[in-house]
């Protein structure tokens, strides 16, 4: 074909650049790559929130096997209280002639009560033996009576009569005291 010859067939000629179709093309690339951004932000902001979540989970599953270390034995620690109790009465009720006469059983209940209060020790069990005297503390104390006693002041202990004990930051068993209710004081 020369020049100046026109084609027979217009299906030989290249296709003509049409300019809307150019532009409706950048239209739906600029569409397209906003839905992609958009899909993208929603799932980095998922990808964020899961790993928030996983290292929340994270600390509340140490939170919980640090609180089942230090307090998973609390019951059985509750149950041991009661043999420090009658350890110590036995030896608060020895007159001196059972301790003449028993001298070897005292000193058993006396070592045995001393290696009762090391294993306290050890699994972070803290004796709160507080004394006549003392001002009463609601927080780690129970008062089981009040009397009016000369010489003493409202809220002072005038007795105890268990010891309290804390496991770790907590309170196991508050300590059993009477306090003074003297009304001049």
């Amino acid at each position: 074909m020369n020049d100046t010859q026109t084609p027979a067939d217009l299906s030989e000629l290249p296709p003509a650049d049409d300019p809307l179709a150019d532009l409706q093309d950048d239209t739906d690339s600029a569409a397209e790559l906003a839905a992609l951004a958009a899909e993208r932000d929603d799932y980095r902001d998922r990808f964020m929130r899961a790993l928030a979540d996983a290292e929340n989970a994270r600390k509340r599953a140490e939170k919980d096997r640090r609180e089942a270390e230090n307090y998973g034995g609390s019951k059985l620690a509750r149950d041991m209280l009661p043999v420090y109790d009658a350890l110590n009465r036995a030896l608060e009720v020895a007159g001196d002639e059972q301790r003449a006469n028993a001298a070897a059983l005292i000193e058993g209940v006396e070592l045995t009560l001393r290696e009762l209060e090391h294993v306290f020790a050890r699994h972070g069990i803290r004796i709160l033996a507080p004394e006549v005297g003392d001002r009463f503390d609601p927080q780690t104390q129970e008062a089981m009576f009040e009397a009016p006693v000369p010489g003493t002041t409202a809220g002072e202990i005038i007795q105890v009569m268990v010891h309290g004990f804390m496991l770790h930051d907590r309170l196991l068993r508050a300590a059993q005291v009477g306090v003074s209710s003297n009304p001049g004081a």
